[in-house]
């Protein structure tokens, strides 16, 4: 009897080294390929350019595949105990890595019937990390990378960003990924915050940092990345110049830009009503958000309207009434923030929002209510998970540190621990873009 042999692919591109590798496991017995979902895809490597029924009739149509089926996750687990295959076949380079727990689970599935495992060694090709290359290029081209937002919330129904506030904090959004339970995570955006970018330059957050400025840091980041951006537009300025800045923001590339419904000179949210805040009225914010969908040229780009009503005490009721308004006035989205430990009232308005409103897309910020998990948010209706501000509160008190700790050795030994190693920054740090 024919053995059952059985591979995966993440790919989007197809070139000789898939060809030769399914000649090879074909001739082993009849070959099952799985094919990665969009979702797990764009959670393991990068969003693909070829969407999952594309890329699973390309496959079908190669000799030797007998049958393609969906693989949801990077775990092999599901479709090892459904197709129980004699032969599963891979490459030799998930020993180390990402993928290294992956094969660690393959094997005790197989190790549990009798199954074998096939692997061919791994040969690096010019031309195949060429066409990976022109890939990610193609990502960062500012049309694919403004409407990917959009996709991404479509398929996954939940995303995440986190803050960048420079070329090198953009890597760590770009390439930090984890395994947890045979599944991949990476952040699928980037928020470029105005009290990160501020800070980063040694300046107060109220919109001192003009937004020539603001969209150099957009650059720096564009040019190392290729994830999609949301921009915090602060209260977006007067509606003249709000126009610009959404004209600017979408010719960039930028996917979304989150504006608040307050006037004057801008102070951080989180100061609540110990520090004097005007909120802006319904109607003047309405106007701005009008003109700014006038304004943009393309389908992808969203401006979201931030309800500032908790964090100034004005009551559930006058956030609600916001809502509704601002997404009559064509609001692509709404963010509900709030500066209480306890999520209660962001879970409250949340749900009485659904009530009337099934799929404008809801954005939270969850820097005090953190205890809070994504799929929990994601259960009860949110759609923008946002950590807007992690990377800079982690990354100061860390030189800090470093710095008080040459001072009171006189020489920079004590400090080793806590400082990643040249190397390792310069393999983040990619040699050509």
């Amino acid at each position: 009897m024919q053995k059952t042999v059985y591979m995966c692919f993440s790919t989007d591109i197809i070139h000789g080294g898939h060809i030769n590798i399914i000649n090879k496991a074909a001739q082993l017995g009849s070959l099952v390929i799985g094919i990665l979902s969009d979702e797990a895809i764009s959670s393991y490597k990068r969003y693909p350019l070829v969407d999952f029924n594309e890329r699973k009739e390309i496959i079908s149509s190669i000799h030797g595949v007998s049958k393609v089926v969906e693989q949801k996750n990077l775990s092999y687990k599901e479709n090892i105990k459904r197709l129980k295959p004699d032969i599963i076949v891979h490459g030799d380079d998930w020993k180390t890595g990402v993928q290294k727990p992956i094969r660690e689970e393959v094997i005790a599935l197989l190790n549990e019937y009798g199954g074998e495992l096939v692997e061919f060694p791994y040969s690096k090709n010019e031309v195949h990390d060429a066409l990976e290359k022109h890939a990610r290029e193609q990502l960062a081209i500012p049309d694919m990378r403004r409407g990917r937002l959009k996709k991404l919330l479509s398929m996954k129904g939940c995303i995440n960003a986190i803050e960048a506030h420079s070329g090198i904090t953009g890597l760590i959004a770009e390439k930090t990924t984890v395994v947890d339970d045979g599944k991949t995570y990476q952040f699928d955006a980037m928020w470029v915050s105005s009290l990160c970018d501020s800070t980063a330059k040694g300046k107060p957050d109220i919109e001192l940092v003009d937004m020539t400025s603001r969209f150099r840091t957009i650059d720096d980041i564009m040019e190392v990345t290729t994830k999609p951006i949301i921009f915090d537009g602060d209260t977006g300025g007067l509606t003249e110049h709000f126009v610009y800045t959404v004209k600017s923001l979408e010719r960039m590339g930028v996917s979304m830009i989150i504006i608040e419904d307050k006037t004057g000179l801008k102070k951080n949210s989180l100061f609540g009503t110990e520090v004097e805040q005007t909120q802006d009225s319904i109607e003047n914010f309405c106007e701005k958000i009008k003109a700014g969908k006038k304004a943009q040229k393309t389908k992808d780009f969203m401006i979201v309207a931030r309800i500032e009503s908790l964090i100034l005490e004005r009551g559930m009721e006058d956030a609600l009434i916001r809502a509704f308004a601002f997404t009559s006035a064509g609001a692509d989205g709404i963010m509900i923030h709030s500066r209480k430990k306890s999520p209660d009232e962001i879970f409250e308005f949340v749900e009485k929002f659904r009530q009337k409103d099934k799929l404008t897309p809801i954005v939270v910020v969850p820097t005090s209510f953190n205890s809070v998990t994504e799929e929990e948010f994601k259960d009860r209706g949110v759609n923008i998970v946002i950590y807007a501000n992690q990377l800079t509160r982690s990354g100061f008190p860390a030189m800090q540190r470093t710095a008080e700790t040459i001072l009171k050795n006189h020489r920079a030994k004590e400090a080793d621990d806590m400082c990643m190693s040249i190397k390792d920054i310069l393999t983040l740090i990619p040699e050509d873009y």
